[in-house]
């Protein structure tokens, strides 16, 4: 058994062939896409996060949109770049939009990707420490933004206060008990994977990983996430840790499908990233029974316990519903997912 949800990378760009040509279509369409993925079944509607870009950013008010329209869909990220975060602010929106959901929310955090601009959190207000990087800072944020998660008083209060005070040091509200452990890193790497793991956070593995023995993307993959799980048994945490991976699925099932997706690509692909050596995953698209039997040789959707089916999100709301419910209909049932 699997849960399967979609990852929306939130394009948008004015051209006639798409059909979210404004900011407000991605949005709006995002919600409905989370709300009509909810009623065919899917577990979960997760969106990643881009700065500078005619794409998703700023992700509270859509994930809280979201959670006042649904019921029991998990609601997340993949991923929020830490670079760019007030961990401060986060948790106080984070603990919002949580407590709309009523304790859905599954929040994948990373250092984050390129961007659109050169060193674009500065634009934000952050600046590496001297002799830091701007990954460490990335993941500087992210051990403040779980501390403060735990929920645990920090500030002095004021003796005079406008409002009554509850006694002893005060944290950040709202809180959302729980939202600790929903907490999921965004690891490129096997060092970033064995970090996730020592903190305590559930793993998030994409469809790039940096290149550290040459072997096929999914095999490397695979070791990162049984790398993890040894990880978390050593460091002793008490509950089990979710691990995710995303791929671009297509069942061909209609026209439309081999239209879009009948070419696509069936290998996986090398490329330099941010200074660092990359394989990037390969797409499947096929009709069912074929991509069925490509599938189960997947090694890391075996190890995974979650899969986010990346969704083409300009070509709507309607067309993206059929995608997810063609692999809930034609595949996850015969590969036991169901």
């Amino acid at each position: 058994m699997k849960k399967i949800g979609f990852l929306s990378f939130g394009h948008w760009t004015p051209s006639s062939q798409s059909q979210t040509r404004s900011a407000q279509d991605t949005l709006l369409q995002s919600i409905d896409l989370a709300v009509a993925a909810e009623e065919l079944g899917a577990d979960g509607a997760y969106f990643r996060v881009h700065h500078f870009a005619r794409q998703l950013a700023s992700p509270f008010p859509l994930l809280a949109a979201i959670g006042a329209r649904t019921k029991k869909i998990e609601i997340g990220t993949g991923v929020i770049d830490m670079r760019y975060e007030n961990p401060f602010y986060m948790a106080e929106d984070a603990g919002s939009a949580d407590l709309i959901a009523n304790g859905r929310l599954q929040l994948g955090i990373s250092r984050g990707s390129p961007e659109q601009v050169i060193d674009g959190w500065r634009y934000f207000g952050f600046n590496p420490q001297e002799g830091e990087t701007d990954a460490d800072m990335g993941r500087q944020h992210a051990e403040v933004f779980l501390q403060l998660l735990n929920g645990e008083g920090f500030a002095q209060p004021n003796p005079r206060p406008m409002f009554p005070n509850p006694p002893g040091l005060l944290r950040l509200e709202p809180h959302s008990d729980g939202l600790r452990e929903r907490i999921w890193w965004g690891s490129a790497s096997n060092a970033t994977a064995l970090w996730a793991a020592k903190l305590g956070m559930n793993l998030q593995s994409s469809t790039l990983k940096q290149d550290e023995t040459g072997e096929p993307f999914h095999v490397q993959q695979a070791a990162q996430i049984r790398l993890y799980r040894d990880a978390w048994k050593e460091a002793g945490h008490a509950r089990t840790p979710r691990v995710s991976v995303s791929r671009s699925i297509f069942a061909l099932v209609d026209e439309r499908d081999r239209a879009y997706f009948g070419r696509g690509n069936d290998s996986d692909q090398i490329g330099i990233i941010d200074n660092m050596r990359a394989v990037f995953g390969r797409s499947y698209a096929a009709e069912p029974d074929r991509l069925i039997e490509q599938l189960k040789a997947d090694e890391a959707i075996a190890e995974a316990d979650t899969l986010l089916l990346t969704v083409p999100n300009q070509l709507g709301v309607e067309y993206n519903a059929h995608v997810i419910e063609a692999i809930l209909k034609h595949v996850a049932p015969v590969l036991g997912w169901r």
